[in-house]
């Protein structure tokens, strides 16, 4: 789906950061920023099916399916090009999510355009078949790399992508890394796009979006100190659900409570907050870029949004220890983790990633898209999960419960997981895909047009779907998805538009032996969710 608009939402800083061991390490990390966005100029999804307003130039252009719909260009034997936008555009950022699928030779290359005069003068940021990344510019004849990095992108993965042009510095950002930049006077203002040379592609998510203000300079921090202290954060409603259950020594989820509240906006600021040991309150305050790919949260800790347009984007958050062959909750694993109110965007691996026994977490009010692999993953024994009222979407893989088919021994037993009140929309697949949990308890969801499946239970999970309005999804529930069947209770479910009913069978856990709950008239859902899910909606 493509918007062009004049105003956009609010956008975006990204830098990059040196993480040692996990670890915030104070004296080495240095950022590299680009400017500071101001408004959307386009985007396009191409969950439209089309291309329309696209300007082709060689190749063979069309929208596939590749999980979701993408813009594909599948001739290796020639230059391919394709424009959009206006010639006026001046300063501004070219974002696109990009896949290599085949390179014809060495020296061949595929990226994304800035101020395209034509379709042979043109800056552009590339991944190349040698497994670098060049800024080159061309001027009528052959590409000149003004610049060159290092951030190789195998044939088949994807990588975000992003060129800025401001004035005469151009800089070039590797899955929200800084890879590679340099200077050139020779256009000004052009059109955006993407470009193939001897190569073949898939591209989606494509963003165009103004960038203002002077070139910010790079080297070392002298913190991070976390701000002073505020008054508490109020936490609202608890969780309904398994975040709720009084189990492994947790009675239900308060994440930060007790603790001090700070409010943070810079990525050393966030890094730290996360890591503090004791009961912490974090508010994030407008978009924060970390690095990737993952960074760790501590026990007790509170994360929450400031408003509807605070969040994360380049890393993820990972709630659990580092993995282990134990079979058996150790007596360090992180328990009592709130995440809240949070946009999650670009992430170059998870969003959230929930692991190694973790237990008593509460995701909530967040919107997640965008992402590399998972939004939301929960595996290797972690259990007593709450995932509600949140929305995702432009994401294919969209929620794992555990991770693989031979992970029984950590798994069985555990694995606990409420899904209630969230959007699942037009994510394909993983709505949750479950191995081994029971059980895992899926209610008052929506889904729409989820072209792979929905809820998918495997491995002899267990599996209660009640109370959901599915519409337009291509298999709402199944037991026989891939691998070793489960066991799956369906009942009371609205099956709206093409979605017709899965295959079920079993027996399960009933969830009402963990906890209360009230299932919602599944008539209702839809208009319930679609205007609760979300970031800006509690109050904070």
């Amino acid at each position: 789906m493509k918007s062009i608009r004049t105003r956009g939402r609010p956008t975006w800083r990204v830098l990059a950061a040196t993480v040692a061991a996990g670890t915030l390490s104070v004296a080495a990390v240095t950022f590299g920023m680009p400017y500071a966005f101001a408004d959307t100029l386009l985007s396009d999804t191409f969950e439209d099916g089309n291309s329309n307003g696209w300007s082709k130039s060689g190749g063979s252009w069309s929208v596939v399916t590749d999980g979701s719909l993408v813009y594909r260009q599948s001739g290796q034997s020639s230059d391919a090009r394709t424009l959009v936008g206006q010639p006026s555009w001046g300063d501004y950022g070219v974002q696109a999510r990009v896949k290599p699928t085949g390179f014809n030779g060495a020296n061949r290359h595929v990226g994304v355009v800035a101020r395209a005069q034509s379709s042979s003068s043109y800056y552009a940021l590339v991944v190349t078949s040698g497994g670098a990344v060049q800024l080159v510019k061309r001027a009528g004849g052959d590409p000149v790399a003004l610049g060159t990095g290092s951030a190789a992108v195998p044939v088949g993965t994807w990588a975000t992508l992003r060129l800025d042009a401001v004035g005469s510095s151009l800089r070039g950002y590797v899955n929200g890394n800084l890879a590679v930049q340099a200077t050139d006077t020779g256009f000004s203002s052009g059109r955006a796009g993407l470009a193939t040379s001897y190569a073949s592609a898939s591209f989606d998510d494509v963003e165009v979006a103004t960038v203002t203000g002077p070139p910010p300079t790079t080297g070392p921090t002298t913190g991070p100190t976390l701000p002073p202290t505020e008054p508490p954060l109020d936490p609202g409603a608890p969780p309904i659900g398994f975040a709720s259950v009084n189990a492994l020594g947790q009675n239900g989820t308060t994440g930060g409570a007790g603790g001090p509240t700070v409010t943070v906006d810079t990525p050393a600021e966030l890094l730290a907050a996360i890591a503090q040991s004791g009961p912490l309150n974090i508010r994030v305050s407008g978009m924060i870029a970390l690095p990737g790919p993952m960074h760790d949260v501590t026990s007790d800790k509170t994360i929450v949004g400031v408003g509807a347009s605070s969040g994360i984007t380049g890393g993820g958050l990972n709630i659990g220890i580092p993995v282990s062959n134990a079979t058996s909750p150790p007596a360090d694993a992180v328990h009592n983790v709130i995440v809240r109110n949070l946009n999650f965007r670009n992430t170059v691996d998870d969003a959230i990633n929930v692991q190694m026994f973790t237990h008593h977490v509460w995701i909530d009010h967040n919107d997640l898209s965008l992402g590399y692999d998972g939004l939301i993953d929960i595996k290797r024994g972690a259990s007593y999960v709450t995932v509600s009222w949140n929305h995702t979407h432009h994401h294919t893989k969209n929620m794992l419960l555990g991770h693989d088919d031979s992970n029984a021994a950590q798994d069985v037993g555990y694995l606990k997981v409420t899904y209630h009140n969230n959007w699942f929309d037009r994510t394909p697949q993983r709505n949750p895909r479950v191995r081994f949990g029971e059980p895992v308890h899926v209610f008052n969801n929506y889904f729409v047009y989820n072209t792979d499946v929905g809820v998918a239970c495997q491995l002899n999970s267990g599996c209660v779907v009640e109370g959901n309005y599915f519409e337009d999804v291509e298999v709402p529930w199944s037991v026989s998805y891939a691998g070793s069947r489960g066991r799956l209770v369906a009942r009371n479910n609205v099956l709206a538009g093409t979605s017709e009913p899965g295959d079920s069978g079993g027996t399960v856990q009933e969830p009402s032996t963990y906890y209360s709950y009230t299932v919602t008239d599944p008539n209702n859902i839809k208009a319930v969710v679609t205007a609760g899910s979300g970031t800006g909606k509690i109050g904070l």
